[in-house]
């Protein structure tokens, strides 16, 4: 009993120093390790490479060394050409060298890049919104980042408070008015009385007129779906995130956030500042334009809508691309709802139908009906909602 009691004599005091000589050498190789490897080290390693034979992000990029790029701004070099980790060798981006995004046509365009990159840096940017989106809009996207603090309005107001925001015009002084033809939210609620020609979403701005009852309920039979019946397809509380593309001011986002439902929304600021009153509002905006890949991961979303947006003035090509590109962020068994989608006579059956029905979408409902595209051309309204297998 005793030789096993916990209380037995410590070992010899030789033992012991022969236990330290053996610690302090291995104590000695691990800190001298852990300070040349640890991603915490205050100096990285100089002599951290990646391995020759493994393919690296962006190894199949032009070296910009080789390329002419004197009639680009030196402000934009800065930016986009490649930069070295500071750490070497990052195993997540398998390379050493990290490579902002920018779009493909923004050296298309030296003179507007020229343009939009020339500011005072840690100064103020120029008041340049109606460049900027004519850049983005020629496929300069996304646009680069710039290193200078955007033109605010110098008497700005803060928003309404919810849920008042939701269906209140906000301030004036919210918005930079240079890029827009009006100069006041009044303006752009009573232009459809007072233009001629066409705008886009001519009345969206005006919350008390068309707005207001959009989506609110629905017909029961043909065009104009209610966002009630369209959640009548899924259980309760399933339906909780999506998307509304080219969803104007935000009036499709609203309706959901009133059912505890969170709808981002993208939109342009074609003749109005659509972003900055869809903030107002208290909903999300996304300055996107059609053209770019939506920025979700795959299988995520609960829904996505689209009304208008997506129908025959885009590239048969690119709007196939965009169909592809909502079936992958919609999860399994989630709501694509094509709400008036415009095309001319025989396209229909000779084209829209077939590349709708190529992507795999199952079809809860479809109405077509006959209507007027926005430019005023006769043709047929088509609104669809859809499932995904």
């Amino acid at each position: 009993m005793a030789s096993d009691s916990p209380l037995k004599s410590n070992p010899p005091y030789s033992a012991n120093i022969l236990f330290l000589f053996l610690l302090l050498p291995t104590n000695l190789i691990t800190l001298f390790l852990s300070s040349s490897f640890s991603p915490c080290a205050l100096k990285p390693s100089t002599t951290t490479t990646a391995d020759p034979a493994t393919p690296t992000i962006g190894s199949n990029l032009p070296d910009v060394s080789t390329e002419d790029t004197s009639n680009l701004p030196a402000e934009f070099l800065a930016f986009a050409s490649g930069q070295l980790l500071p750490f070497g060798y990052n195993a997540n981006f398998d390379s050493n060298t990290i490579y902002p995004p920018v779009g493909q046509a923004c050296t298309l365009f030296p003179d507007l890049l020229r343009r939009f990159m020339s500011y005072k840096v840690n100064g103020s940017c120029p008041d340049d919104e109606f460049l900027a989106q004519r850049l983005l809009l020629k496929g300069c996207e996304p646009l680069p980042r710039r290193r200078c603090r955007p033109a605010s309005n110098a008497n700005y107001l803060e928003p309404y408070p919810l849920p008042k925001s939701y269906w209140s015009t906000p301030s004036d002084n919210s918005v930079v008015w240079t890029a827009y033809k009006c100069k006041n939210y009044e303006c752009l609620i009573n232009r459809k009385k007072n233009h001629n020609g066409f705008d886009d979403c001519i009345d969206c701005f005006d919350l008390q007129g068309n707005e207001k009852n959009r989506w609110a309920k629905g017909k029961g039979v043909g065009l104009d779906f209610g966002v009630d019946e369209v959640l009548g397809f899924k259980k309760p509380g399933t339906i909780r995130i999506g998307l509304d593309i080219g969803g104007g001011v935000a009036t499709f986002a609203v309706r959901m956030k009133e059912r505890n439902i969170t709808i981002l929304t993208t939109s342009m600021n074609l003749n109005g500042p659509f972003n900055s009153f869809i903030a107002s509002r208290g909903v999300v905006p996304l300055y996107l334009s059609i053209s770019q890949r939506l920025p979700f991961f795959d299988n995520t979303l609960d829904i996505v809508h689209s009304m208008h947006v997506l129908s025959n003035w885009i590239p048969t090509t690119l709007l196939h691309f965009a169909m592809f590109d909502i079936y992958r962020v919609l999860r399994p068994g989630g709501l694509f709802w094509l709400d008036h989608f415009f095309c001319v006579g025989e396209q229909l059956e000779e084209v829209y139908g077939p590349l709708i029905e190529s992507i795999g979408y199952k079809k809860l409902k479809w109405v077509v009906g006959k209507g007027d595209v926005p430019l005023g051309v006769a043709g047929e309204a088509i609104e669809e909602l859809l499932v995904i297998n």
